[in-house]
């Protein structure tokens, strides 16, 4: 490799990660093409797994903004407002007879409420943002569990709602390609566009790159550091509460663990926005890197699941991604020493 070319892969995150999917994809093909794997790694199944992209790269898009808000930015709490949320979502949805539309605004709602108790702890009190969310992790978990004893709700109303999450045919193109998740197209591709617009496009975003970057000089400009930081929680609670409803609908179930149970979604959602390109500090990050890291996990841990199936693959799953993490850490570290940033 080049220096040049080196020197673009360790500095457009973008570009690595398209080197690293296409690098995963053909080893995964190549095994099962020479029967190594449990069951064919076809694009039909590639295309299937991508129902478990939409919740996670929605909950990175939402760490993207909290991390970026620099201050050591984080939100630990994501997979516990999906999991409280989502019990409110079920209770209005589910027993109360809300009409739908409502009921996901009440998700949203909630979700944002939840994500403004983290950010004025943040921004407005100085508590330190892993304390923090850690704690109303505890809360918001806790309050999830004895809403409704421990007991899921799967009324009929909420059991239909499988039906949005999904495989639906590629408009135009028909039966040329796969059948993907219908939750890629009401939920993640929507959500992607807006934090996209307001990353790339709005003063908001603007302002959460340079508090991120460096908040006394943004402070010293004019920019209010902790409306700005406060907001940035506010937001990434709002794309939790909309994780809640994807995940009641792929459950068919409001479940009280649903974004806690095992290693919780929390976890992921980071490693992913960290191996997109989100520098830990702050200030970079981009929805391009988010989206391709969300496909290579995804696509990573099913090839896994089909090498080594069983319960021995999910325990591979959980290494591969404690060294993408790993990776991900390092690779952001040497390119803020060598070149000044990722993009």
């Amino acid at each position: 490799m080049t220096a040049r070319a080196l020197r673009l892969v360790l500095t457009q995150r973008t570009a690595l990660l398209v080197v690293l999917l296409v690098a995963v994809v053909v080893t995964m093909t190549t095994l099962s093409g020479n029967n190594y794997l449990s069951a064919p790694y076809s694009a039909s199944y590639m295309a299937s797994t991508l129902i478990n992209a939409v919740p996670l790269a929605m909950l990175a898009l939402a760490e993207l903004l909290v991390i970026t808000s620099g201050r050591g930015g984080i939100d630990l709490s994501v997979g516990a407002i999906v999991s409280l949320t989502g019990m409110v979502f079920g209770f209005a949805y589910g027993q109360w007879g809300w009409p739908l539309a409502p009921a996901v605004l009440l998700a949203l709602l909630l979700g944002a409420a939840c994500g403004a108790l983290n950010g004025f702890l943040v921004a407005h009190l100085g508590f330190p943002a892993l304390i923090a969310t850690l704690a109303t992790y505890y809360a918001f978990r806790s309050l999830a569990l004895v809403v409704n004893d421990q007991r899921p709700i799967n009324s009929a109303p909420v059991q239909e709602l499988y039906s949005t999450a999904t495989a639906v045919t590629l408009p135009l193109v028909g039966d040329a390609l796969p059948r993907v998740p219908l939750g890629i197209f009401t939920f993640l591709v929507p959500t992607a566009l807006v934090v996209w617009f307001v990353l790339a496009r709005t003063t908001a975003g603007r302002r959460l790159y340079a508090i991120g970057t460096n908040d006394v000089a943004a402070r010293w400009s004019g920019i209010d550091v902790r409306r700005t930081r406060w907001s940035a929680y506010v937001a990434a609670g709002a794309i939790s509460g909309l994780v809640a409803v994807v995940t009641v609908a792929q459950f068919a179930s409001a479940r009280p663990d649903a974004g806690t149970s095992g290693n919780g979604m929390a976890l992921p959602a980071i490693t992913i926005a960290i191996l997109g390109g989100v520098a830990i500090t702050g200030g970079v990050g981009r929805v391009a890197g988010v989206v391709l890291a969300t496909l290579l996990v995804v696509w990573l841990n099913a090839g896994i699941l089909l090498a080594v199936p069983g319960n021995d693959g999910t325990q591979f799953q959980l290494f591969a991604l404690g060294v993408v993490l790993v990776v991900a850490a390092l690779l952001n570290a040497l390119t803020q020493r060598r070149y000044g940033g990722t993009q």
